[in-house]
């Protein structure tokens, strides 16, 4: 299952109808929750958003935040999917484009006036549930884009705004052999981005020194019961140190370190992240005071996780070449890991 299936994908529908207005809100609604969680959702947050639709005109703030957490009780007590799914019959084909405006005005970063591009899997999801084309969603995310930058006095959309618009159908899709996942080529590698899969492993990077790496494999019943006798958390640890960096990355670099650890049980149902010291184990060379080619310097950052029956290893490295000198291992894990967890959210699992 596609890790957005379950909200836009259900079969179930609500004992009680909604009105069209209720049904464009309830596709805001259930597209904030997809975002983040119900517990994360703001009413009132979500309320000034859909007060500036044209629809939405006649309502009171009061007025409209009372519907918003109606409607948020009927996705906790009956089921986010089931919300959708009514909501989707309760509109007529003229009011579709309203609904993905709604749901679309949930994913825009207010502060960058932008759609952050690890939420690019989700806006498509979204686009596919309402059964709208290319062309048209695009239009409707500019429209979007643009309302939100008139109330800032600003005229333009911004390039990366731009670059998002056209990813949603130029943007390269890799998809894994073994059928669990597809991943778009990360859009921050340099022009030229290569390729590498091979069984298990794919491999994306540029020649400046930027890499994207995903190990996969899947999970016998066998080790999901070793997983299970000895907890998650001891699992992905134990897999992580005691068996991926010795022989994927010490064995290459033997004055490898793991000088950062962490567990994430909330990120992905848990997950475990591992910073490594890599002296001159970078995917950069640099050429050396003789003429010979060495290479730079590098952090790896490792981000082990479960999904389905397969077991993932997904990393990304930073470079430091000519003299430049790392921030402190605490910032440089947390820049790491937020790179990562950026990548994974583009990640989608099937």
């Amino acid at each position: 299952m596609g890790k957005y299936d379950k909200f836009f994908e259900s079969e179930e529908v609500l004992e009680e109808s909604l009105n069209p207005n209720e049904a464009i809100a309830a596709v805001a609604v259930v597209t904030a929750i997809a975002d983040s969680s119900i517990e994360d959702v703001d009413a009132e947050l979500l309320t000034d958003i859909l007060w500036g639709f044209e629809i939405f005109d006649e309502y009171s703030d009061d007025e409209l935040l009372e519907m918003i957490d109606k409607l948020l009780a009927l996705a906790e007590d009956e089921g986010v999917g089931t919300l959708f799914n009514t909501a989707y019959e309760s509109l007529d084909d003229e009011l579709i484009p309203d609904a993905f405006a709604a749901g679309v005005s949930m994913l825009v970063d207010e502060e960058d006036l932008r759609i952050p591009r690890g939420k690019a899997t989700l806006l498509k999801k979204l686009q596919q549930a309402l059964e709208l084309e290319d062309d048209e969603a695009k239009e409707i995310v500019e429209e979007v884009i643009t309302a939100f930058e008139e109330a800032e006095d600003e005229d333009l959309l911004d390039e990366e705004n731009e670059d998002l618009l056209e990813s949603m159908s130029s943007q390269p899709i890799y998809e894994s052999p073994a059928g669990n996942f597809t991943v778009p080529v990360p859009s921050s590698l340099q022009q030229g981005a290569m390729i590498d899969s091979q069984e298990g492993i794919v491999t994306f990077s540029d020649d400046v020194g930027s890499l994207f790496r995903i190990d996969y494999s899947s999970l016998p019943p066998q080790q999901m019961d070793d997983m299970e006798s000895v907890g998650q958390e001891e699992y992905l640890r134990s897999i992580l140190l005691n068996k991926y960096v010795p022989s994927a990355i010490a064995s290459n670099v033997p004055d490898a370190s793991v000088d950062y650890t962490e567990y994430l049980p909330d990120v992905l149902e848990g997950a475990y992240f591992a910073l490594v010291n890599m002296p001159e184990g970078s995917t950069v060379p640099k050429t050396g005071n003789n003429g010979t080619a060495v290479k730079c310097d590098a952090y790896r950052g490792l981000f082990a996780f479960i999904d389905g029956d397969f077991l993932y290893i997904v990393s990304s490295q930073r470079s430091f070449c000519d003299g430049e000198i790392p921030a402190g291992v605490k910032q440089e894990a947390q820049n790491l890991k937020q790179s990562i967890i950026s990548f994974v959210d583009t990640i989608e699992f099937t």
